[in-house]
């Protein structure tokens, strides 16, 4: 029984030497559906590579801005200087907070002129502050759910490739009429190049989607408080505006 086996496996071994397994080789061997399907693969981990370049410079500079803005514009409120502060949150641009708490104080200072019911301003400004967070939300997650996306769907796309390379195998088995490795070898190698390819580009993406909504996560919590905050100081102030009448 021993020597059947190792008769078998120096056949498959002497059959698999005229098969090639370097990249080049394997491409020509595929056939056209399993070539759309890796270019369909490379352009989906294209476009996530891209996503996580964008997104980590964007969250990047956004927690340093922010870094540099929450004392500055913390001082001017002190102060209760307004203009300073939304004059300096003009200038970090990039800073999620400064983008909320510059559309709060906008709000706040325009019903402060001209608000002819006590207490509008209060209600105007959280409103402005709740569109602001949920638009910078909006913006921060820009291009995270496409990784979501290829990190569900890549595999399944392998595998469709995969399915083709097994239907190729079975074809060069009923045109060679052998079941040796050589027959089978170019579907089987196409049907796993495209399996690990499509693992390839699904992984890293859903490790990036998971640490990108991990950082949404906080900033919109960072948003929050920064908005309650806001609202705190816009109440002590018309308080204090109102005992001074």
């Amino acid at each position: 029984m021993f020597a059947h086996l190792h008769a078998m496996s120096l056949f498959l071994l002497q059959e698999g030497e005229s098969v090639g397994w370097d990249p080049v080789h394997l491409w020509a061997q595929m056939g056209v559906p399993a070539k759309l399907v890796v270019i369909l693969l490379f352009i989906m981990s294209a476009y996530s590579i891209g996503v996580m370049i964008d997104r980590f410079l964007a969250f990047s500079a956004a927690k340093k801005q922010s870094r540099q803005f929450a004392p500055l514009v913390a001082g001017a409120l002190r102060e209760g200087k307004l203009d300073e502060a939304i004059k300096i949150g003009d200038r970090y641009k990039k800073s999620h907070l400064a983008k909320v708490v510059v559309a709060g104080l906008q709000e706040f200072q325009a019903h402060q002129v001209s608000s002819e019911i006590p207490g509008e301003e209060i209600e105007a400004s959280r409103r402005a502050l709740d569109r602001s967070e949920a638009i910078v939300h909006a913006e921060l997650k820009r291009g995270v759910g496409g990784l979501a996306s290829i990190g569900s769907t890549a595999p399944f796309v392998g595998l469709f490739g995969t399915v083709v390379g097994i239907i190729n195998a079975f074809k060069g088995i009923s045109q060679n009429k052998s079941t040796g490795l050589g027959a089978v070898a170019g579907g089987i190698s196409e049907a796993l190049v495209t399996t690990a390819i499509g693992l390839f580009v699904a992984l890293p993406a859903v490790w990036a989607f998971n640490y990108f909504t991990s950082k949404i996560e906080a900033f919109d919590v960072e948003m929050g408080n920064s908005s309650s905050e806001l609202i705190d100081y816009f109440l002590k102030r018309s308080q204090q505006r109102t005992a001074r009448k």
